[in-house]
């Protein structure tokens, strides 16, 4: 496959070393950890930037993030790749979960069910990826979310089944 080099783009990712954010992890609710994401004293996770998604809102049981897809997410038939989508999806089950859960307790993914309804294009603008729980419990915690457009518009569905267990300090080194 040969490139016409005039009509390359680039992009550059900056991020805060995670181990920072993540050492205030097991001291805080996880209602606590979102506040500080939100008023920017915990910085974002990475996968934020690279994925191009803010915090919106959270509260107890429910999140909201913004997404502005760009070229660099289309795949190879000129839409967003699904795969931005089910990681908007996935991160929004997974934060909607953490906000329930008290110091010292984390979780993880058991399985994740996507619904893709409508093709994403750069021409829907920015996306917005809701998630909420269903229903808790002493070991596993069950959540949905959507992803629609600014407007309304309905472009994919969630559910997820999260295991709680108590949080493993030093689990990520650099």
């Amino acid at each position: 496959m040969s490139t016409n080099s005039s009509a390359q783009r680039s992009e550059t990712f900056t991020w805060i070393d995670p181990v920072i954010a993540l050492e205030q992890l097991p001291r805080l609710s996880g209602l606590d950890y979102f506040s500080g994401l939100r008023d920017g004293s915990i910085a974002p996770p990475p996968i934020a930037s690279l994925m191009n998604f803010d915090l919106v809102d959270a509260r107890y049981g429910h999140v909201e993030f913004r997404c502005w897809p760009g070229e660099a997410h289309y795949n190879p038939l000129g839409m967003v790749h699904g795969g931005l989508a089910c990681t908007l999806l996935d991160t929004v089950l997974g934060c909607a979960a953490h906000s329930t859960l008290e110091a010292g307790i984390g979780y993880t993914s058991i399985d994740l069910a996507v619904k893709y309804l409508r093709p994403i294009t750069l021409q829907k603008g920015a996306l917005r990826a809701e998630g909420s729980v269903v229903k808790t419990g002493p070991r596993v915690i069950f959540t949905e979310g959507s992803l629609s457009t600014a407007d309304g518009e309905l472009l994919a569905t969630a559910t997820s089944t999260l295991l709680i267990f108590p949080h493993q300090p030093g689990a990520l080194t650099t």
